[in-house]
């Protein structure tokens, strides 16, 4: 681990040396689950599960703007109606309040971000970019690391890393390795640094996502060179879209999952995710079903593909 940041996650050492499996799901509460939410929320579960490990919710509101009223209750309910338990991590356990559930809260941690932010500063790690965002269009597709040498005063600015921990074939021009934005202008954290900082506290050992979020993959693996930490194992998950490159979201006015009659899209899910699903499965439990599919889950049957296509009338499959 590099000497700078030893004492800033000196858990990591003994995380790093347990033996268990650790998996989250980490939405943000901008809306409830819609079909492809729960195709990731399950993947994740299992993988986890199969491996006797333990498996965190963790809210992802950092983007306050964005959040949805109610929304957090949504998606804890509807995972509950699903058949999926959440674990609650003892080493950020310190960070919950009751209403939290068990889950660890992004807003809840403002502290502990600022702390590494502050570390990052006081390295000379990164620097104020006062640049607008039709500046930046002028450069070219990425950023091209303009503000770096400035010097700027760090109000009214957006904070980026000195992002040099990037294989070394990588151009300044590219977007895995260009100087990206952890504090925005308008003072929130961004996601590509609290994801890190949240994983490595809650000593993830495999992060599964959808494959929308492969692109960042570089970049979060590079904060982790940087704290000298070994990076937790990726796996991406297909998109469900309704057409190619029409994935659902909440975006794009995805419907949300039917928690008061959750077999029909739990059946589809697993489905899709490459399980031996047969018919009779529908006669049992949502707690049988979701144990007989931890013990036949197998990643080597989920599709090669990034994206699965569905019908647009399917997604609400009130009925298989």
């Amino acid at each position: 681990m590099s000497h700078t940041f030893t004492n800033l996650f000196s858990n990591q050492s003994t995380l790093l040396k347990q033996a268990q499996y650790r998996g989250r799901f980490a939405p943000s509460p901008s809306g409830p689950l819609h079909f492809g939410s729960l195709l990731t929320a399950l993947g994740s579960y299992l993988q986890a599960k199969a491996n006797h490990g333990l498996w965190f919710v963790r809210i992802e509101d950092i983007d306050k703007p964005r959040e949805q009223f109610g929304a957090v209750d949504q998606i804890l309910d509807a995972l509950s109606a699903f058949g999926m338990s959440w674990d609650i991590d003892p080493n950020t356990s310190e960070d919950l309040a009751p209403a939290d559930r068990g889950c660890l809260v992004q807003t809840r941690r403002l502290r502990r971000y600022q702390e590494i932010l502050d570390t990052l500063h006081a390295h000379n790690l990164t620097y104020a970019c006062h640049c607008s965002r039709k500046k930046i269009r002028q450069m070219g597709a990425n950023y091209t690391g303009y503000c770096r040498n400035k010097n700027l005063p760090l109000t009214d600015a957006a904070i980026r890393i000195c992002n040099d921990h990037v294989n070394a074939t990588k151009t300044n021009s590219d977007f895995n390795h260009e100087d990206y934005i952890i504090k925005r202008r308008d003072g929130l954290f961004a996601y590509q640094l609290v994801v890190v900082i949240d994983d490595i506290d809650q000593g993830i050992t495999e992060v599964v996502r959808g494959a929308d979020i492969l692109p960042l993959t570089t970049r979060q693996t590079s904060l982790y060179k940087l704290f000298g930490i070994t990076p937790p194992n990726y796996m991406h998950l297909p998109l469900v879209s309704t057409k190619p490159g029409f994935k659902l979201s909440k975006q794009n006015h995805a419907r949300a999952i039917d928690i008061n009659n959750p077999k029909p899209e739990l059946i589809q899910a697993l489905t899709l995710l490459g399980l031996p699903v047969q018919q009779d499965l529908m006669l049992k439990s949502v707690a049988d079903i979701i144990t007989w599919a931890v013990a036949h889950w197998d990643i080597a049957n989920l599709p090669d593909t990034t994206e699965i296509i569905i019908s647009e009338q399917k997604t609400s499959f009130s009925s298989l």
